[in-house]
């Protein structure tokens, strides 16, 4: 399969990241919109696009679910283009292309398109051509479902780099390992440019002994692609979303949205390394 990548074509050159676990309930849409909230409150312009079915990153960002709303799945069979399903979060340089539950069908639909792995590619360049995508987002976040299905890799085939969210639990290197040969398979195949962004550890608990060697062992094997900033575990974390707002709107203070503002900094930070580089 050709290569069909074209970097240029993106709006703005934005820097695209699918934040990507096929196991759920890692933490991935709450780092998803935390993350990209972080990442708005230091002046970076910032797309949340939710690729789940559930569409917890929409809700948890304020964009409530209305009957025949145009979403993710509208782009992605070819009925709407990206910049007209957009919405504004209601946090400054933050804004929310939604999902619906019609992306459950997703799957067997875009199997009988054309490029089918590249149908979000292709919408995120219409979005340079847009007037609403003029301006430009310097950040993208690709929120997945928890699955590595054809819409994990519509975003994998879009995505420069790949954001893992780990759950410090015993069973957390099995899938890791799952994951990597996915984004292999995919950068091989269909995205050279496809790298891993990093991985960082959710839920940790400083109280609990396996947390510590979870973070150890995944350390060990990945080293500095592991992010020093862990999220710990925190239950203003979980009550943010029912409340329609992510953590940092919901309770600034508290622990888990001190982490997630230094994982934006980091990320930040990374990002300029290898811009230097």
């Amino acid at each position: 399969m050709s290569h069909a990548y074209d970097y240029d074509a993106l709006p703005g050159k934005a820097r695209i990241l699918a934040v990507a676990n096929q196991k759920g309930g890692v933490g991935k849409t709450t780092t998803a919109n935390n993350l990209g909230t972080a990442l708005a409150a230091v002046g970076e312009t910032v797309l949340v696009v939710d690729l789940d079915p559930q569409g917890n990153a929409s809700t948890g960002l304020g964009v409530p679910r209305r009957p025949n709303t145009q979403s993710t799945y509208h782009v992605l069979i070819g009925e709407a283009e990206l910049a007209d399903v957009i919405v504004t979060s209601g946090i400054p340089r933050l804004d929310c292309a939604p999902s619906t539950l019609d992306l459950l069908g997703a799957e067997l639909e875009l199997s009988s398109f054309e490029r089918k792995t590249y149908r979000l590619l292709d919408a995120l360049k219409t979005l340079s051509r847009s007037q609403a995508g003029a301006q430009g987002y310097s950040y993208i976040l690709l929120d997945c479902p928890p699955s590595l299905n054809l819409l994990t890799v519509n975003a994998l085939s879009a995505a420069d780099a790949v954001l893992v969210p780990l759950q410090c639990e015993f069973f957390a290197l099995e899938g890791l390992s799952q994951l990597l040969k996915t984004v292999e398979r995919v950068r091989a195949s269909l995205n050279r440019r496809l790298e891993i962004q990093g991985v960082v550890l959710t839920m940790f608990d400083k109280r609990n002994s396996l947390s510590e060697q979870v973070a150890q062992d995944v350390r060990s094997v990945l080293g500095d692609k592991v992010y020093q900033t862990v999220i710990p575990r925190n239950v203003r974390v979980s009550e943010a979303p029912s409340y329609g707002k992510p953590v940092l709107l919901y309770d600034n203070k508290c622990a888990g949205s001190q982490a997630y503002i230094r994982l934006a900094s980091e990320i930040i930070r990374r990002e300029q390394d290898l811009r230097a580089a």
